[in-house]
């Protein structure tokens, strides 16, 4: 008798009771245990899951068997993003979280968590604020230069009117020009999202790059905040472009300052690292499994995000604040993109914790 009927709940009264479906695989791949979640997610009853094998719920070609070859072989937790799963009942085409750990008792079984809201999700959303950024920058690209033609010549007329006005008069052509200067800057900003020229990327260590934003935003606009660092000192370099994620977290790091400030509490911000050696994840269109195990978060004690831009927060020109633009998160979200990893924000009861998930250094892994 286990430790868990010993305390007198027996083992299937709990695998019943877990809202997510749950799955327990044999050395041979075969299903012998499912719950009743498990029946409701595949539209199939669990007498007749116990029936099926692995190669009857996830298509063949799968990376999902190799990630479980290795976790049979090293005994650890596995986190798998983006897998298919589905039956000839309940269609293919279903992407879901998995995280997937041994038996001690049985070699070789598997116990499988579906998680149908995921960071795959996430990542997905992502894409389709990329393709919205790209939108806009495209049309931005298009008319830059018409735009920025006309506005050169209504800056220099409003100069030239300004050298022979009256006093009075002056300050209205010294408004022509800050606000065509304002306009040429809105233009310049949303070009960025044009450029998809891969960043040049080289191994950094990622401490570096937040210590130089942490100094940065405590000698200026977060000068009143202070700053908590829980740091894995044994953190794998990073492969990335310094000034591109100086410019990430500094973004996040000056979002955190104005929650604080809004919401008026007494500020603190807390930047950590880690490494979650099992998350993986399936890249839309593609069969190959991309590690993400660098996480860096940046948590502050703000206001949080209001539910009306939570779920489109890194579109461009999405945005709460009464004087923002909308397109901080947005680049953030395309930069985070071109480094090959993804981003997400989480509201908490105190506060917001913005997650950032990247890849290793080639160089660490050879």
């Amino acid at each position: 008798m286990n430790s868990t009927e010993q305390s007198g709940f027996p083992a299937n009264v709990l695998l019943q009771s877990l809202p997510s479906p749950v799955l327990v695989i044999s050395a041979d791949d075969r299903i012998v245990a499912a719950n009743a979640a498990a029946e409701e997610f595949f539209c199939v009853s669990q007498s007749m899951l116990k029936r099926m094998g692995l190669e009857d719920i996830v298509p063949f070609a799968s990376p999902f068997y190799t990630a479980a070859a290795r976790l049979r072989a090293t005994g650890t937790t596995l986190s798998e993003y983006g897998v298919k799963l589905g039956t000839p009942r309940t269609g293919g085409a279903r992407s879901i979280d998995i995280q997937a750990g041994v038996i001690p008792e049985n070699p070789g079984c598997i116990i499988l968590v579906i998680q149908q809201r995921s960071v795959a999700q996430a990542f997905d959303r992502q894409l389709n604020n990329m393709q919205a950024a790209r939108s806009v920058s495209g049309m931005a690209s298009m008319l830059a230069h018409e735009i920025r033609n006309p506005l050169s010549g209504i800056r220099g007329a409003a100069q030239l009117l300004e050298t022979n006005a009256p006093h009075e008069d002056r300050e209205l052509t010294q408004l022509i020009c800050s606000e065509t200067d304002r306009i040429r800057n809105l233009v310049d900003q949303m070009e960025v999202f044009s450029d998809e020229r891969p960043p040049q990327l080289e191994p950094l260590n990622v401490h570096t790059v937040l210590e130089h934003v942490r100094k940065v935003a405590s000698s200026g606009f977060a000068s009143h905040i202070s700053f908590v660092e829980n740091y894995d000192p044994s953190l794998p370099h990073v492969s990335g472009n310094r000034n591109q994620l100086v410019q990430v977290f500094l973004n996040l790091v000056k979002n955190a300052a104005e929650a604080i400030d809004k919401a008026g509490a007494i500020g603190k911000i807390s930047l950590s690292t880690s490494y979650k050696p099992g998350i993986r994840m399936q890249a839309p269109g593609s069969e190959r499994s991309v590690s993400l195990p660098l996480e860096i978060a940046v948590l502050d004690n703000g206001s949080g995000i209001s539910e009306d831009v939570a779920q489109n927060l890194f579109d461009p020109f999405v945005t709460s604040k009464e004087s923002g633009r909308g397109l901080g998160l947005a680049l953030v979200a395309k930069l985070v993109r071109d480094h090959g990893g993804i981003i997400d924000a989480s509201t908490l009861e105190d506060g917001t914790v913005f997650r950032v998930l990247l890849p290793v250094s080639p160089s660490e892994t050879q």
